[in-house]
């Protein structure tokens, strides 16, 4: 089959490897129809992250089963399915409690960026569509985004608190950020805050929900969100981008006795005891219990009551991946769609 391979910083093909077959009694494979890059995958490739060797690339997937092991039982052969990028049984004390992203038998998925992709523990990762493959490639588009981006800026507000009565600023015009505008407005939020200076995610923020958008940021978007808060702060913050100046940024945003969620993977973060003691808020974050959500949302995008696959700002066939990386790189792509 095909499939990308990072092979260095900077230094993305798209070739063979051997396609993927059962290997433990409770895996399932899948036949993409879709694939996409992730803001997170921009890390190795920007050299942020080591590559020490060649590496399949891809952790979001959508697609058809075509095999199942034998202890497979909620998904068959033909099931059209969406998983989460963390791999999850669905049953042990921790995924009950509501954060399969932290399965005592968990891990993550590393190869989805190809025509198929192998998924353990399946019975607890994926979820079936109902209806089986829509025939709407926008609607595949939005499931695809359940799989990681929505999942994790849905997951973002959440932990927030957003909702009702409650002002909401979201730190971070990627894929995650804008996933999590249309979150927060989802879940009832009166007010979204958005910070942007770039027009062309600020005005796909304002179509998923942003009421403002604020190009200042560091203390002087802090600022301004106090400025639209009496004074007080965004009751709900979410941070989505996990770099130092996104998190300073994120807490001096929100109100004492207010909500960070934090879903922005983490590079070099610090924070300062002392500042965050004096700040009163809660932080609550990490990698996104998606497998949690995936019901709901899957049903509102069937619904068409939200339509997160607008976020794919360019759609490429998977040969051309590595364009697909230069382009999210260079910031002339928001997020990617790759069609196997």
């Amino acid at each position: 089959m095909r499939g990308v391979i990072m092979n260095a910083p900077g230094d993305v093909t798209v070739g063979d490897r051997e396609e993927p077959v059962i290997v433990e009694p409770t895996d399932a494979i899948i036949k993409l129809a879709a694939a996409c890059i992730c803001g997170s995958d921009l890390w190795p490739y920007r050299g942020l992250e080591p590559v020490d060797q060649p590496r399949p690339m891809g952790h979001e997937y959508v697609g058809t089963v075509t095999a199942v092991g034998d202890a497979v039982k909620n998904v068959k052969v033909g099931d059209f399915v969406v998983g989460s990028f963390c791999i999850s049984d669905n049953t042990c004390e921790i995924c009950e409690s509501g954060y399969p992203s932290r399965c005592v038998n968990g891990g993550f998925m590393g190869d989805t960026q190809a025509e198929y992709t192998r998924v353990p523990q399946a019975d607890g990762t994926l979820v079936v569509v109902p209806g089986g493959k829509p025939d709407d490639p926008d609607i595949i588009a939005s499931l695809l985004a359940a799989s990681d981006v929505l999942g994790t800026g849905w997951f973002g507000a959440v932990a927030a608190e957003a909702g009702p009565g409650k002002t909401v600023a979201v730190v971070g015009d990627g894929a995650v950020g804008l996933s999590a505008v249309l979150a927060a407005k989802a879940l009832g939020a009166d007010k979204v805050i958005a910070f942007s200076r770039h027009e062309d995610r600020a005005a796909l923020a304002r179509e998923l929900g942003a009421d403002i958008v604020i190009a200042e940021r560091g203390d002087e978007g802090a600022e301004k969100v106090r400025e639209l808060t009496g004074g007080l702060g965004a009751h709900s913050v979410v941070e989505a981008v996990g770099n130092q100046v996104s998190m300073d940024q994120a807490i001096a945003s929100c109100r004492p006795g207010g909500h960070v969620g934090f879903v922005g993977v983490s590079h070099d973060q610090e924070i300062d005891g002392g500042a965050l003691f004096f700040s009163e808020v809660h932080l609550h974050g990490g990698p996104a219990p998606v497998r949690r959500f995936l019901p709901d949302l899957i049903d509102r995008i069937l619904k068409k009551e939200i339509n997160p696959g607008k976020v794919f700002t360019m759609r490429i066939p998977l040969e051309d991946a590595a364009e697909g990386y230069k382009a999210m790189d260079e910031r002339r792509a928001i997020k990617v769609l790759l069609q196997p």
